[in-house]
């Protein structure tokens, strides 16, 4: 196993949450780009296109694509859907982690027979046309955030972070220790143990109040 092979397969282990809360710089979509699938997570680098009311660009970019990458769909702004099963069919097929668009889908009832993980911001049974060859691996902005080809794209049912593999991979450690501290305060919590003697609450406040600088810890 490669050691970028164990770094994904660990990144795939914990939540978007839990990156996010170990590095509070990392890049957040828009929460209106959200799983369409409840139950599904991704983590893979980005294969970017341009699909604006036309979805003929998604042909080359699955070409493009490799097994475990996620194609990034920016939409400028269109109202038609760009992907829909036929796509998400392909991309299965092709052994990729998901599709993310920054507009619409649609063919819900073959998306969820699929289990592609594929976040939108809505659906729309209209499809746009196929005359435009749009972009393919060139940087584009979606949900607020630019995003370049390779970039790494964590997506679960809190929503996306899209950011360069270095930097996610970096926040890895810090989020690792963040579930298993989470872990035992559930534990903890299941046996009858008040989450404010399981953290530094108190002390936490009580230096906020005199203007020291402080931050919330756990106590497990």
């Amino acid at each position: 196993m490669t050691e970028r092979t164990d770094l994904l397969d660990r990144l795939r282990a914990v939540q978007v949450s839990s990156l996010c809360d170990a590095d509070k710089t990392l890049p957040v979509l828009d929460p209106a780009v959200r799983a369409i699938l409840p139950g599904t997570a991704m983590v893979g680098p980005a294969v970017t296109v341009t699909c604006h009311d036309d979805h003929l660009a998604m042909f080359t970019a699955l070409r493009a694509a490799t097994p475990g990458s996620v194609l990034v769909v920016a939409t400028d702004g269109g109202g038609r859907a760009v992907s829909g099963e036929l796509f998400a069919t392909e991309a299965a097929r092709r052994g990729l982690a998901g599709i993310v668009v920054d507009g619409l889908c649609r063919d819900l009832r073959g998306l969820r027979r699929i289990g592609l993980p594929v976040f939108a911001r809505g659906t729309c049974p209209a499809s746009g046309g196929t005359r435009v060859p749009g972009t393919v691996n060139v940087p584009v902005r979606i949900g607020g955030v630019l995003v370049h080809p390779g970039d790494l794209v964590a997506g679960d049912d809190d929503g996306l972070l899209i950011a360069p593999f270095a930097q996610v991979v970096a926040a890895l450690p810090g989020a690792e220790e963040i579930e298993r501290a989470e872990r035992a305060l559930l534990g903890a919590m299941a046996e009858g143990r008040d989450l404010h003697a399981l953290t530094t609450f108190d002390e936490h406040v009580a230096a906020l109040a005199e203007g020291r600088e402080s931050a919330l810890g756990f106590r497990v």
